[in-house]
This record gives structure tokens, sequence and C-alpha cells, in this order.
């Protein structure tokens, strides 16, 4: 079984937030306050050090893309070079779709993915299970 993500953050080099997954249930406040923490120990941390973090009681599995940080969180017990593959995976699903996207997430993707936020559940499964040659998505959702 993949591993299990509990949040899913999106933020650029300068620290703000383009997208967050939450797979937990907490309130705003609470989100907001992990988001900020987060963010300050991803970004805070030299690029040659390990993109593992144990952080509370998860650990944080994180992967740069040109100006856009990735960051998951996981249980402690889960496999971080697995969870770094379903983050590669979702990243060549979003170039596929894309284009060659820089990811600085110009208007198109950034209105996409926060129109579509309740399908990236959908994309992390279908990314992780499946060869993404096959996989099409098009821009109108079909």
């Amino acid at each position: 079984m993949g591993p299990q993500i509990h949040f899913i953050l999106l933020f650029s080099r300068q620290g703000k937030l383009r997208l967050q997954k939450w797979y937990t249930t907490l309130p705003e406040k609470e989100k907001k306050k992990i988001v900020r923490e987060i963010v300050q120990i991803v970004l805070s941390r030299n690029q040659k050090t390990s993109s593992f973090v144990d952080w509370k009681d998860l650990k944080l599995v994180y992967k740069r893309y040109a100006s856009l940080y990735f960051c998951c969180a996981i249980e402690e017990q889960d496999n971080e070079l697995l969870t770094l593959e379903v983050v590669h995976r979702y990243v060549e699903l979003l170039d596929r779709y894309f284009g060659n996207v820089s990811f600085t997430l110009r208007h198109e993707l950034c209105f996409w993915l926060t129109d579509k936020q309740t399908s990236i559940t959908a994309l992390f499964c279908v990314s992780f299970y499946t060869n993404c040659s096959i996989l099409f998505l098009s821009p109108e959702g079909n």
C-alpha cells in the first residue's frame, strides 16, 4: 500500500501558498499555523540537505521543481522514496497536461489547480497506480 498522506502543500520559493489539500480534518486556524511552520522549515533548509524532515509525529517529504515546492506529510513508518515518486509522477502529469510548464504556476495552471482541488486525490492515486504515459486528461475535464 502507498504512503498515508495527511496533507499536500504547494508553495513558491517566496513562501506563497499555491495549493493545499488536506486529508485530515483540522480547524482553519490550525491549518494556517501548520502551513506557516512548514513553509518556514522547508525554505530555511539548505538545498543540499535531505528532502525528508521529521516533524511532530509525521514526516515531511518535499521536492523543489523550478520555483515551486511540493510537500507531503506522511506517517513516520511510510516510505519517503515512494512518496517522492508519487510527487514526481504528479509533476510529470501536470507537465504532460499543460505542456512544458515552468511550474511558476502561470494563470491557467493556477486556476485549474484551485478549481480542481477535489481532483488532487484522484490524480495522486492514478499517477501512483498507473503508468503516466497512458494517462490523458483533457482540459475540459472529460
